[in-house]
């Protein structure tokens, strides 16, 4: 009888670490917000974001992370992440309409870009330990007179899981408050609006990347020369028919010019001193 209770007392005891340890998974996850899980081949695992299953170009060295940024178990779109500079190099994912979402205004940061060992996990910066010796912080950005300008933007999310998804510090750059405010605004809004008109196109694919600039905020975090987006539609032969690009400076003068893929890519190949294809 003594034998019996004894091992009562140990299942029971065992059953309340198994729940308390389930609870403390489950917390970890509710504040974590979700995943954003680094990859070793973009196309291989993003490639629904990218036309024709093809990724823009990307560029070799330990200093880039392949991204499929992932809410709540669902990737929403994929960004190539420039370690050194503490900026994306781009952000691509498909448009699917004006869906008129919230903004989160909470900022997320990727753990295991810093710490290999610290899972998949993307979090809110008070929720983990992060120095951020690989990625921005927000404090980089407090009082920098820069605004967190976005990639992947909210007014182009696909639904309000992806435009949460947005907020986190790989998927934005330093950006100029009136360029952000203003015509670059205008000119996310105004693409999203002409893409809705397309109703002939099978998919629809945008990315929005930026070019490093020679500033820093905080001596850390690059402060882009250029914002640049290109879109593409894809018709029923897979073929991108219509495609344009946009890309401007991030200054308070904020020339943007408007020009096709191809020319873009001609310009990008300038400014990145290296062949760089949008679409492949």
């Amino acid at each position: 009888m003594v034998v019996v209770l004894a091992e009562i007392l140990i299942i029971h005891h065992l059953i309340l670490f198994i729940m308390t340890l389930l609870l403390h998974v489950l917390m970890f996850s509710l504040l974590s917000g979700g995943l954003a899980e680094v990859v070793q081949n973009f196309e291989q695992e993003c490639g629904q974001f990218f036309a024709n299953g093809k990724s823009p170009t990307t560029f070799t060295g330990s200093q880039y992370e392949q991204i499929c940024q992932t809410l709540n178990n669902v990737a929403h779109y994929a960004t190539l992440y420039d370690t050194h500079n503490r900026i994306p190099v781009y952000s691509a994912y498909k448009f699917e309409g004006i869906k008129k979402c919230n903004r989160l205004n909470k900022w997320h940061i990727e753990p295991q870009i810093d710490d290999n060992e610290a899972g998949l996990s993307m979090a809110f910066q008070w929720n983990v330990r992060c120095r951020g010796e690989r990625q921005a912080l927000n404090r980089d950005y407090v009082n920098s007179g820069f605004h967190r300008g976005h990639l992947a933007p909210v007014y182009q999310a696909r639904s309000q899981d992806c435009a949460d998804a947005t907020f986190t510090l790989t998927n934005v750059a330093p950006q100029n408050p009136s360029f952000n405010s203003g015509k670059w605004w205008n000119v996310e809004e105004t693409l999203a609006k002409d893409l809705e008109r397309l109703i002939f196109c099978k998919h629809i694919y945008i990315v929005t990347g930026v070019v490093p600039g020679t500033c820093q905020i905080k001596q850390r975090v690059n402060v882009p020369s250029h914002f640049w987006t290109a879109y593409c539609c894809l018709d029923h032969k897979n073929r991108c028919l219509p495609s344009g690009g946009v890309i401007g400076t991030n200054d308070n003068k904020s020339n943007i010019t408007r020009m096709t893929v191809a020319v873009l890519e001609e310009e990008l190949q300038n400014l990145y001193r290296t062949t760089f294809r949008v679409f492949q």
